[in-house]
């Protein structure tokens, strides 16, 4: 049977990150991509000039349509920046039974453009984090998420991972790529189990869509049928190569995307 994702996300007119990045990753990791579109943003290498919301009601028609005919076996959730397509998603899910699901929380685009409104965080943590099989924030976005300090440690990582689980979440998966540190290193943080993955820190500034690419590994590995665990190990490889190679692409002037398919170009 062929393994079908789907991600749940915005659009990135520039290709390097959200819904693009999300079907690039499916792609190159063996997996069938398909999308729902919350949004459209006018967006480069450079950054964010325009955001145009997609109605939840047409948010709503585009599962129905993609869940009533394809067997899919993996949700991301990227960008969703608006209140009512939060509680949209949070009925699709509920309505097909998806449990397989990567939540990345989306907040603030590399370039530092806000990507979601102030008044849905409260419903993106009380809605969308119970139903997600593990969350995703960088340091950043863990921070805002807790309303708390960056953690600049790892003990304050497991911490704040711990208090997302209280919050509702299964599993953590705190990014530790905007740490200043010679290894870049990720906490998957579970009820039971705490594990390190770490990988040296990479020289590039063509890191764009890199949260996306990682969340949407992960969601093609569980397509794939490996533990969470095993999808986050595999998930994380890939991001390190391909931001190994990211330099070998020339795509814009600003934050370049990652190398996608750095095993075959």
């Amino acid at each position: 049977m062929t393994p079908i994702a789907v991600t749940v996300a915005g659009s990135d007119s520039g290709g390097g990150a959200g819904i693009q990045a999300d079907l690039k990753t499916f792609s190159a990791l063996g997996v069938y991509g398909a999308s729902v579109i919350t949004a459209l943003t006018a967006q480069n290498t450079k950054g964010v000039t325009a955001i145009h919301d997609v109605p939840a009601e047409f948010v709503a028609a585009q599962i129905d349509a993609v869940f009533s005919d394809l067997d899919v076996s993996a949700v991301k959730i990227g960008m969703v920046s608006q209140r009512g397509v939060i509680a949209t998603i949070a009925a699709g899910l509920e309505r097909w039974g998806q449990s397989r699901v990567v939540l990345d929380p989306v907040m603030i685009a590399t370039s530092g453009d806000k990507l979601l409104a102030p008044d849905a965080i409260d419903v993106l943590k009380r809605v969308l984090m119970p139903r997600a099989l593990v969350v995703t924030p960088n340091l950043p976005e863990a921070a805002a998420l807790l309303e708390a300090p960056i953690a600049d440690t790892e003990t304050a990582m497991r911490e704040q991972g711990e208090r997302l689980l209280a919050l509702g979440a299964r599993a953590v998966l705190i990014k530790g790529g905007h740490a200043d540190r010679a290894e870049s290193v990720d906490l998957l943080i579970e009820p039971t189990a705490v594990t390190r993955l770490a990988a040296d820190r990479i020289k590039t500034r063509n890191t764009h869509g890199t949260g996306c690419t990682l969340s949407s590994a992960i969601a093609a590995g569980l397509a794939k049928g490996l533990t969470l665990a095993e999808a986050v190990r595999v998930a994380k490889a890939y991001v390190t190569d391909a931001l190994a190679a990211a330099n070998r692409i020339k795509i814009g002037t600003g934050h370049g995307p990652v190398h996608h398919f750095h095993a075959w170009w």
